[in-house]
């Protein structure tokens, strides 16, 4: 007699009558049937196989042409170009996030109230209005100078001349990134037990040697997966650069799009596909630094997706060499 799916026979429960000319067997467990999750599975397989076959049997997408576009100078140079903002705006942003954070901190109001009013402004305003204002900078001061407030001035630069369409572009991707930066450091140091912070005064430390040695690398736990997430926006977020004349990715992609008007969808199709390969490989830098920081805080560090890979065939082929044995 057939046993339902997912019942264990004991061997306590078996019929007694020919346990003298019958050996006693091990029943083996029959895994429950999830119908419903064969149903979403396949309706789900459908779904991607008809969207694959869209994408590669439209004639509108112009693959041939996406071929032609995706490595050509004009648009290499573009990707360059944000690589670079994205580069040094991530260091900048971060590193006045960080001052930003402290300043939040700090047991000085004055610091206190700077800082939550650089924060407060900058998240309200959006950011291609900073992009404006700052291009639009000369307009309004000519000159910058250092010097005495209401006295005389010692240094004093031409503005036109520091304002490249690189330094604004850098200038207000900074200053943008800083007012988030600014508030997943914080989280993160805030995410740190507070008996990290007494054990460290304790020991008597200098409040610069705690948070360098103590506090940070502990909150750099919670801070690199919120970060990587700005990251990535601020990725993106250089689209908004060729407002201000700096031919970026999306610039580039965009100029040729309006001088050859009949490849706009394999061009917007390039610059979707570099933006993927950039956020891909950040996530992939997030996914070490995490594993990295990891170290201490659980019992064993998450598996690399090498590993993950040789685990599951190792299961497949266990699985293999059980059903050739039944």
């Amino acid at each position: 007699m057939s046993e339902p799916p997912g019942a264990v026979v004991s061997l306590a429960e078996a019929p007694s009558a020919d346990t003298s000319s019958k050996p006693l067997t091990a029943q083996r467990v029959q895994p429950l049937r999830r119908p419903g999750r064969w149903i979403v599975t396949a309706v789900v397989l459908v779904l991607v196989a008809q969207i694959l076959h869209g994408l590669a049997t439209n004639p509108f997408y112009q693959w041939d042409r996406f071929r032609y576009w995706f490595l050509r100078p004009t648009v290499l140079d573009g990707l360059l170009v944000t690589l670079e903002a994205t580069a040094l705006s991530a260091v900048f942003g971060l590193l006045g996030g960080i001052l930003l954070a402290l300043g939040r901190q700090s047991g000085s109001p004055v610091l206190r109230a700077v800082s939550w009013t650089y924060t407060w402004l900058f998240r309200s305003v959006p950011l291609i209005v900073v992009l404006i204002f700052l291009y639009n900078f000369s307009a309004l001061y000519k000159t910058l100078s250092l010097g005495i407030p209401f006295g005389p001035a010692f240094v004093t630069f031409d503005e036109s001349r520091l304002a490249t369409d690189m330094t604004v572009a850098v200038v207000g991707l900074s200053l943008n990134e800083a007012a988030y930066a600014a508030e997943v450091v914080r989280g993160g140091i805030l995410s740190v037990d507070q008996g990290q912070h007494e054990a460290a005064a304790a020991l008597g430390l200098p409040k610069g040697y705690q948070f360098r040695r103590i506090v940070f690398p502990q909150a750099l736990r919670s801070i690199t997966p919120n970060y990587v997430n700005q990251l990535i926006g601020l990725i993106k977020s250089t689209s908004l650069v060729c407002y201000v004349s700096l031919l970026d990715l999306f610039g580039s992609v965009q100029t040729m799009g309006s001088t050859y008007p009949g490849d706009i969808v394999p061009l917007l199709l390039v610059a979707t596909v570099w933006y993927l390969i950039l956020t891909s490989a950040v996530s992939v830098v997030q996914f070490y630094v995490e594993r990295y920081f990891a170290r201490g805080a659980t019992r064993s560090l998450p598996p690399t997706p090498l590993q993950k890979a040789r685990a599951g065939l190792d299961g497949f082929r266990a699985r293999l060499r059980r059903e050739a044995a039944v």
